[in-house]
């Protein structure tokens, strides 16, 4: 047992936009790759997402669902926000989690260049024909090394804008709460920020701003389709799932890129890191709080901090107004209410994640470790 007076903190309520938290608690985004071959959302996924809930987390962010039915799907069995059967089949799901008194967000993703599995179409596109670093992902099907994409032209960006601000739209329908435009991680917003990744010479790459534009556009269609009091974010990165060293231009650029985020008809600014407290450079702030500083919005801080000591600290520093938990919440679905109630924390093991990372192993990883427990 732990004295859990210090953490109270985490059990504050909090407004993001128009949108009332019980706590700042959250479920980060986590792809299980679970749905039908077809992108729909499965019973099963209704379980996992309303066991958080349940847990007692405030927010429930959804793993990275796809947009539209060109290029932007990831992975094999990835959910979707594409049609109308993949938002009808989320509307039970959210219904779950809501009934509980929570929040869910859905996240919307394009791939681009990451993509490793997407029936709609053959070969992958990003800003520049340049192949991705790294290997594709194993436990998300992926095999050997990423293709290199075709350039975008300008009726792919038009095409992929419209896929967000239609899925948005998709979202709102579900009865989401909010939508989470990803622009992290390495996937098509954050590859055209990427230099290096963005060779462009048109309006979309050269300086920081050209670089910018396709996110600030896809985040002005998502407002103008879903309207006011309707709660948008966005998620930002240094790392990328196939460069985890990946780092921008230091301080200065980061400034400037959360002063034009936050400029934006957007709620929070979502950042990861993989230890959210720690400088975002060799020294200095880490980057939540470059993004409190420089952004005005609220900030959720994700990485690593499944420790309460750690989670509270970002809160308590102000260099983030929620935290969100990825492992954490996977080791134990009810981690707010063990914090709460000074219960000890299960540790995080990567076997619920491998071979594949989807819920059917989780299942039955839980079962032998039910098994193997002492009786």
């Amino acid at each position: 047992m732990r004295d859990n007076g210090h953490v109270a903190i985490l059990f504050e309520p909090l407004a993001l936009g128009s949108l009332a938290l019980p706590n700042r608690l959250a479920v980060a985004p986590m792809t299980r790759v679970s749905a039908g071959a077809d992108g729909v959302p499965t019973t099963c996924m209704a379980g996992y997402y309303a066991q958080f809930a349940d847990g007692g987390f405030g927010l429930v962010i959804t793993e990275g669902l796809y947009t539209d039915e060109a290029y932007s799907q990831g992975y094999l069995h990835q959910p979707g926000l594409a049609n109308a059967a993949q938002r009808d089949a989320w509307r039970p799901i959210v219904a779950g989690v809501q009934s509980h008194g929570r929040r869910v967000i859905a996240q919307l993703m394009h791939a681009g260049a990451l993509s490793q599995g997407n029936p709609y179409r053959t070969g992958t596109i990003g800003p520049s024909a340049v192949q991705p670093k790294g290997k594709q992902m194993t436990f998300y099907r992926g095999t050997g090394e990423y293709a290199v994409p075709a350039a975008m032209t300008p009726e792919d960006i038009d095409t992929a804008v419209a896929g967000f601000a239609r899925a948005a739209l998709r979202a709102r329908e579900a009865g989401f709460d909010g939508v989470e435009i990803h622009g992290a991680n390495g996937y098509l917003l954050d590859q055209f920020l990427s230099e290096g990744i963005n060779l462009r010479d048109d309006r979309y790459g050269g300086g920081l701003d050209g670089r910018l534009r396709l996110l600030v556009e896809v985040v002005d269609a998502v407002r103008a389709a879903v309207g006011t009091n309707y709660v948008v974010g966005v998620r930002l990165s240094q790392a990328k799932v196939n460069d985890f060293t990946h780092r921008w231009g230091g301080e200065e650029e980061a400034a400037a890129i959360f002063r034009t985020v936050g400029g934006l008809d957007v709620d929070y600014v979502h950042v990861t890191e993989y230890e959210a407290w720690k400088p975002a450079f060799e020294t200095g702030p880490s980057l939540a709080a470059l993004a409190k500083r420089h952004g005005g919005k609220p900030v959720i801080a994700n990485g690593s901090l499944q420790d309460p000591a750690q989670a509270m600290g970002m809160v308590e520093r102000g260099e983030a107004d929620v935290v969100s938990l990825g492992r954490g919440a996977l080791a134990q679905a009810d981690w707010p209410r063990r914090v709460r109630d000074g219960a000890t924390l299960a540790s995080f093991d990567p076997a619920i994640l491998s071979p594949l990372a989807d819920l059917a192993n989780a299942v039955r990883w839980r079962t032998q470790a039910e098994y193997l427990r002492p009786g």
